[in-house]
């Protein structure tokens, strides 16, 4: 699977939340033949939802799609290092895959702060790739809480 690929419709969905005010994370889950089964982006504020992350839109419509909870055999592509909520979920669900761009120092909870990923307690440890399109995805970010700081 081309990784940049799917990381470009991830930005795409990140596009979407910032369009929106929203803190620009975006996702997408493809399944093993490389289709996109799951989509989302960032809108806790829009919505009144403090889980209405990406990931877990993505993982929600994913899970729908298949109409099962167990989400194997997955990729998840995120622009941003996913934070505690949503690495539990990608454990429950047992996402195979985990590919995102930019860490994320403040909140990240597969290498950053936490190691969710590696953590041998846990019943699930997805492989993870980081650093795909990371530029872009850092770029979003860093925009969007510059101008946020500028108002």
């Amino acid at each position: 699977m081309d990784d940049q690929f799917y990381m470009m419709l991830a930005i795409k969905e990140a596009q979407h939340a910032q369009a929106m005010g929203e803190v620009p994370v975006g996702a997408v889950i493809t399944d093993a033949d490389g289709r996109v089964i799951g989509q989302g982006y960032n809108a806790p504020i829009s919505t009144s939802d403090p889980t209405c992350h990406a990931e877990i839109t993505a993982i929600r419509m994913a899970a729908r799609s298949r109409k099962n909870y167990r989400l194997t055999g997955t990729t998840l592509y995120v622009t941003i290092e996913p934070c505690i909520m949503c690495m539990g979920a990608i454990i429950h669900s047992r996402i195979r895959r985990v590919v995102f761009g930019a860490s994320d120092p403040k909140w990240g909870a597969v290498c950053s702060l936490y190691h969710m990923a590696d953590d041998q307690r846990l019943n699930h440890c997805p492989e993870v790739v980081s650093g795909v399109c990371e530029e872009q995805t850092r770029k979003l970010m860093k925009h969007f809480f510059c101008s946020k700081r500028s108002r």
